[in-house]
């Protein structure tokens, strides 16, 4: 085997010596170079695992922050609805309670219109059956060709007229 190497132009104990030395060097980067740089690279996967659960942390807090905000404006949408819903009842309780309140002001000015009618109704009938009365007894008087007791035509005239009215009621 030495003439092998020989002939290849290798000196074995040149071979032997850089072995040796690729050796030593791989050991020394080892402990110098290597142990270092995978500290370093186990530290920056370890911040990187950490920085990727603060992200699925912070995701699922945005998720819940999300939820609840969705719950609240449901919330203040439902809450708009029922403000809305009793606004229209209470408007048309006021609609109603206004147009009920001008219906009976209504029938009761009707009713006072009827019964100031019927007041100068009444008014004018009396002051009809006085003047009747007045001109029955200047007729009465002239046919008779005396004046009567004004008083006691009066008393006539005025039941004839009451007979007159029970009879038209009746």
């Amino acid at each position: 085997m030495g003439d092998l190497v020989g002939s290849l132009g290798i000196n074995p104990a040149t071979l032997i010596a850089q072995v040796i030395n690729v050796i030593i060097l791989f050991g020394l980067l080892y402990l110098v170079a290597y142990k270092p740089i995978m500290r370093m690279l186990d530290e920056r996967s370890g911040k990187i695992k950490e920085s990727m659960d603060n992200t699925e942390h912070i995701k699922q807090q945005a998720e819940r922050a999300e939820g609840e905000a969705a719950k609240r404006i449901e919330a203040a949408a439902k809450e708009g609805q029922e403000a809305i819903a009793r606004a229209m009842r209470t408007g048309e309780e006021v609609r109603q309670g206004a147009q009920q309140k001008a219906k009976s002001e209504a029938e009761a000015l009707i009713a006072r219109a009827r019964t100031e009618i019927q007041r100068e109704r009444d008014e004018a009938i009396d002051q009809l059956r006085g003047e009747f009365a007045d001109i029955t007894i200047q007729a009465a008087g002239k046919v008779i060709d005396r004046t009567l007791d004004k008083k006691a035509h009066r008393d006539i005239i005025d039941k004839v007229l009451k007979e007159s009215t029970t009879l038209q009621k009746g």
